[in-house]
């Protein structure tokens, strides 16, 4: 008896073992996040999504990478979900999309669906991720998904398993420092001694470079940028821990099929179809110089009139009322009077700049540029608005914070400020909770009217 194991995208795998057929965090479109495009390429065919007849759907926590609704409207609202998330409101987001079998996963609590058992358990940001323990004729799988693992859950997973598969991030992605690319080294292109240490105690006989298959759009300078560990290095480093053990490379619609003795490949999902070259591999760029955001909002489509009016009122006043109402920044920066600049731009490349004055919670606007400025920051407006109307997460929007030169005074005390405390951040995405989700489900709404 053997474990069938499918890669759709990303963190996406289908496991099927005698007749039970289980998606684990399945994405079906390109591309998906809005900016993500599938790396290597592929092309979903929907009209045979539809006609899937899974048994259960396992969703590993609500990131847009991992559960999207525009994914899930695919497929047979008689499907079960099963997803871990400690916000009630996004089971709700699931329903009113038409699934009404969908349950909330406990840690630590095995469900057993048809052949195969799953067991989910903690991952180290608790309040936000899950990993998987499969389980199905003997076979142990871990599913790392894209998360990172704390030494009590090591410990669980390593005391009485024997591990035949794991699937493992196997990139270290720089979503914070492309925010603010000059006040950060280059990345190393080594994997974290941690994940070597956790890998080695595992001990599995085969390992998956799992999740993260993707890039962004083809002018955008975070391909050099965002992903600085390649297919080869994890390959070369995982021999080097592990000697004996295989690492396996599933690119989209690769299937391997998995018993107690031997993997073997097996027949290819015919729903992701491969496009183009499939072992690709990324490039990094340590000394890549950013174009300016001037540039990078030239890429993107022009706002409406409408559209607009609604981010420079928002800036005028929406942001001001948010700002308030939220609680002081955490960093000790802000405990100080800060005079920030915020300056969007749009497809034009045309800037528009607003001036505050920060202290605590408190903002006040100003008319003309403080001296000195003591934060920056810089935004394509066409992402304001989809922050602020299209669910637009943060690594999209190509947000950058403090990448200029201060006056020494400020240069001294800015070293070792949180960027993501920055007042725009805090203003778009503080408090907000499914915001992608939710546009996704206003659109599936618009669309079947």
């Amino acid at each position: 008896m053997s474990l069938k194991i499918s890669r759709i995208l990303h963190a996406g795998y289908v496991f099927e073992c005698n007749g039970t057929q289980i998606a684990f965090d399945p994405v079906f479109e390109n591309p998906f996040s809005r900016n993500c495009h599938a790396f290597p390429n592929v092309k979903f065919h929907h009209d045979e999504i539809k006609n899937l007849k899974l048994d259960a759907v396992f969703i590993s926590h609500y990131h847009d990478d991992h559960c999207s609704l525009e994914s899930l409207n695919y497929l047979d609202r008689r499907t079960p979900i099963y997803m871990f998330c400690v916000f009630e409101e996004m089971f709700s987001l699931i329903r009113e999309l038409g699934f009404q079998n969908v349950h909330s996963l406990k840690l630590n609590e095995t469900l057993k669906i048809g052949s195969i058992e799953i067991t989910p358990r903690r991952a180290l940001d608790e309040d936000v991720d899950s990993i998987f323990h499969i389980q199905a004729e003997g076979i142990n799988v871990l599913n790392v998904v894209d998360s990172w693992v704390d030494y009590e859950t090591l410990n669980l997973l390593v005391k009485g398993n024997s591990w035949d598969l794991v699937l493992w991030p196997f990139q270290t992605m720089r979503e914070i420092e492309v925010l603010s690319p000059s006040r950060f080294p280059a990345a190393s292109r080594t994997l974290p001694p941690e994940w070597l240490e956790q890998i080695k105690a595992l001990k599995p006989k085969y390992i998956v470079p799992s999740s993260c298959q993707f890039s962004m759009e083809p002018w955008s300078w975070y391909n050099h940028a965002f992903f600085p560990i390649t297919y080869k290095e994890f390959q070369k480093e995982m021999e080097t821990i592990l000697p004996d053990s295989q690492v396996v490379r599933l690119n989209p619609s690769m299937s391997i099929r998995l018993d107690q003795n031997s993997l073997s490949t097996s027949k290819n999902l015919s729903w992701v179809e491969p496009l183009g070259d499939q072992d690709v591999d990324y490039k990094y760029d340590g000394n890549l110089k950013p174009p300016t955001t001037a540039k990078v909002a030239r890429h993107f489509e022009p706002l409406t009139e409408e559209q607009t009016a609604f981010v420079l009122k928002y800036c005028e006043k929406g942001l001001i009322e948010k700002y308030k109402s939220m609680e002081p920044p955490l960093d000790s920066y802000f405990e100080k009077a800060r005079n920030w600049c915020l300056s969007l731009y749009d497809h034009n490349g045309v800037q528009t700049s607003f001036y505050y004055r920060l202290q605590g919670n408190e903002i006040t606007r100003l008319a003309s540029m403080p001296e000195p400025l003591s934060w920056f920051t810089e935004v394509p407006m066409a992402k304001v608005y989809a922050a602020l109307e299209l669910g637009e997460s943060l690594t999209s929007m190509y947000i950058r914070i403090n990448d200029r030169v201060f006056d020494p005074a400020i240069e001294k005390e800015i070293q070792d400020a949180d960027i993501v405390e920055d007042p725009l951040i805090r203003s778009l995405f503080n408090g907000v909770f499914g915001s992608y989700q939710k546009a996704q489900l206003k659109k599936i709404k618009s669309q079947s009217r």
